[in-house]
């Protein structure tokens, strides 16, 4: 894997000598966005504003997390790496709860555990074992590899969690009536949890089959712009994507089995504020 290792390097270097996007690429990004808005205003779609304030607020948080990013780079120490990777995956709790909707509390332990735990699988299945970076903690891959495959992962879970309640809240009456025939929580919640599951997964499954033929993922045609060998970009990309794939149904399935027990009360009943 020298080869991705170099594609990596040599292609950031690329982007920022050979195209850069100076402050008229950003403001001319900037207008599109205010188009639109113009036309949420005009049909009256109502989400102008969050529209605008998404806008700003992502510009802001990217151009502060490349200097975060570049600073992490010239210090080059391990502690520093891991110390921002632990922000982001705080970051990323109250990203997730946020996503959801209609959730229960008592949610924040067990997708900060889901989170964690994926993160320990991104940096050791994917860094360590198939990118193999020298130094092993090398920010610029660790940080940007790690933060590209968490933010799919908070994506996945959040849509799990919120259909695992939901689909919940809709079969009270039969996950009742199983518990009143003697059937364990986890026995009445299955069909829940399975449905949460394969929703959490549809996205994913559509982004990796449309990859190539419509859709030229963001990474892949990243390091192309930047004079990366296609074909090595193209490997590039679907590690990342058959690990994206992975990592969600693991995730899936690890946070739907933590937080089930949060429906019900310790007498095995489902509780009525679910």
């Amino acid at each position: 894997m020298s080869g991705i290792n170099d594609v990596l390097v040599t292609g950031t270097e690329g982007a920022a000598s050979d195209y850069p996007i100076d402050n008229w690429g950003l403001l001319v990004a900037l207008l599109l966005v205010a188009l639109a808005a113009v036309i949420s205003a005009v049909l009256k779609l109502g989400v102008e504003r969050r529209l605008l304030w998404a806008t700003v607020r992502s510009l802001v948080q990217l151009l502060a997390m490349g200097l975060i990013i570049s600073y992490v780079i010239q210090v080059n120490q391990w502690w520093l790496v891991f110390a921002l990777l632990g922000v982001m995956i705080i970051a990323a709790v109250q990203i997730t709860l946020t996503r959801g909707s209609g959730l229960p509390k008592g949610l924040v332990l067990p997708v900060f555990l889901t989170l964690l735990a994926s993160a320990v699988l991104m940096f050791s299945v994917v860094v360590e074992l198939i990118i193999r970076p020298q130094p092993w903690y090398a920010p610029q891959v660790v940080v940007t590899m790690v933060g590209m495959l968490l933010g799919n992962v908070v994506s996945a879970i959040a849509v799990a969690i919120t259909r695992l309640f939901d689909d919940m809240r809709t079969r009270r009456y039969e996950i009742e009536t199983m518990l009143a025939w003697g059937a364990t929580p986890l026995e009445a919640a299955m069909p829940s949890i399975t449905s949460a599951v394969r929703l959490g997964l549809i996205p994913t499954i559509a982004q990796l089959a449309s990859s190539g033929i419509v859709l030229i993922p963001g990474m892949m045609a990243g390091q192309i712009i930047a004079g990366g060998d296609p074909v090595q970009a193209a490997r590039y990309q679907f590690v990342v994507l058959a690990v994206i794939s992975s990592l969600t149904a693991l995730a899936d399935t690890l946070i739907v089995m933590l937080v089930y027990r949060v429906a019900f009360t310790e007498n095995h009943r489902l509780r009525t504020d679910l």
